[in-house]
């Protein structure tokens, strides 16, 4: 039961976070319609995936935390379903190439970030 709550809880604060960066970037980024909050959330997101998993399998870091922080926190962090929504909404409202650079933007700055976190924290 104790685990459950673990990811109940990492969820949480990861989505009060996203939700945090959303706010963030809607008042600093008043003039362009590119969902840059996603693209930051999914890229930190992977980071922080990264890093648990390398401080995981280098046993510093128990299953608990393990729960916590990567099924709980990067779950409720990341944003896959926002960013496909947002892939179509840029796909139907302007240019392809916006909705294309957006795909493989995150795709490329989420597995850099991975592997950055995993390195650093391995």
């Amino acid at each position: 039961m104790f685990n459950f709550f673990l990811v109940f809880l990492g969820g949480g604060m990861g989505s009060i976070i996203r939700y945090c960066i959303a706010l963030l970037m809607a008042r600093n980024a008043a003039a362009t319609t590119f969902p840059f909050a996603t693209l930051i959330a999914n890229t930190l997101a992977c980071f922080v995936m990264g890093a648990v998993l390398g401080l995981f399998t280098t046993g510093q870091i128990s299953e608990s935390r393990k729960l916590l922080l990567l099924t709980g926190f990067c779950g409720g962090f990341s944003t896959f379903s926002t960013f496909t929504a947002e892939t179509i909404a840029l796909a139907e409202s302007g240019p392809w190439w916006v909705a294309a650079f957006n795909i493989v933007g995150n795709m490329l700055l989420c597995i850099i970030a991975l592997l950055l976190g995993l390195r650093l924290c391995s």
